[in-house]
């Protein structure tokens, strides 16, 4: 089963929440960025009665317990994800180590595993090395719906962005309560 969502940004002040059944609004960035359109995507998704989650982009180069932490405090309830595409830099090790702090203070804080949202070719690198136990959101819009290709260190995907225009459209392999389960507190 795989049921369908849109992920959002300040990039696209305006989505139409038509036929989504869950959907993923940037939330943070960095140490210390907020998203100019997370409240009112937010509030958008829980008008359309969409499962509403926030994403937080991280930068290698940062604290990750502060990242963990203002990313935290500035969500509401619903799943977490980590969007880890970038290096900032540094050698993959580097970048593999930060993003395992990052996750586990993000599951100290907020009680709730985070999913790592990444790019095949991103994780190839090595930058995900030992994130494998972490829920996958791959960013894979040139692979048909609910077919991406899964880097290592994973087996299977979770979510799988399989579009981008006009807006980021994504699925979930599961159903509504399923993915509603990773915003459960452990």
């Amino acid at each position: 089963m795989v049921i369908e969502g849109i992920d959002v940004s300040e990039w696209r002040p305006s989505v139409t929440w038509d036929g989504a059944l869950f959907g993923f609004a940037r939330a943070t960035e960095g140490d210390h960025g907020v998203d100019t359109a997370y409240a009112g995507h937010r509030a958008a998704m829980d008008a359309a009665g969409v499962l509403t989650g926030a994403y937080h982009v991280a930068r290698p180069q940062g604290d990750p317990l502060a990242q963990a932490a203002h990313f935290v405090g500035h969500t509401g309830a619903g799943p977490l994800a980590v969007d880890l595409r970038v290096s900032d830099g540094l050698a993959p090790a580097e970048v593999a180590a930060f993003a395992r702090r990052l996750c586990d203070e993000v599951r100290r804080l907020a009680g709730v595993r985070p999913i790592i949202r990444t790019l095949r070719h991103f994780a190839a690198a090595g930058n995900c090395e030992g994130l494998g136990e972490w829920p996958l959101w791959i960013v894979a819009p040139d692979r048909p719906i609910g077919r991406p290709v899964v880097p290592a260190p994973w087996t299977n995907w979770t979510l799988h962005q399989y579009a981008n225009s006009p807006v980021n459209r994504d699925a979930f392999a599961g159903s509504l309560e399923e993915l509603a389960t990773l915003a459960t507190r452990e």
